[in-house]
């Protein structure tokens, strides 16, 4: 179980970004709207399935390999994890390195499998 400073810490990051649902992503996608969605679990993770259109950079590689992704400080990034805490803290980071538009995925990969049985 995680500790108490950890939900602190992800709580934290989470006020300080922007999170969409696994319905919002769906839309995105379906719209073609121009966007990358970046998988930031670990490859053990990856291997199990992940969502449509994902590149893995997991987040310990991240941000020294975001550039492997894009460059592009104002490219749209969706970043999702198992559960929506690692992706949260990716995404401040991310955002402290000059990205403008980085979103995490509420829920992660679990609410987007949920979502698909609904």
């Amino acid at each position: 179980m995680p500790l108490p400073e950890f939900k602190q810490l992800v709580n934290e990051a989470k006020s300080q970004i922007t999170e969409i649902g696994p319905d919002e992503l769906k839309h995105m996608q379906q719209s073609g709207e121009d966007f990358t969605l970046i998988d930031v679990r670990e490859r053990d993770e990856q291997e199990k399935g992940t969502i449509p259109g994902a590149v893995a950079m997991p987040r310990g590689i991240l941000e020294v390999n975001i550039d492997q992704i894009t460059t592009g400080k104002d490219r749209k990034l969706v970043l999702y994890c198992g559960g929506g805490s690692r992706s949260a803290l990716a995404a401040l980071n991310l955002k402290k390195m000059g990205f403008n538009k980085v979103i995490s995925l509420s829920g992660g990969c679990r609410g987007w499998r949920e979502s698909e049985t609904q």
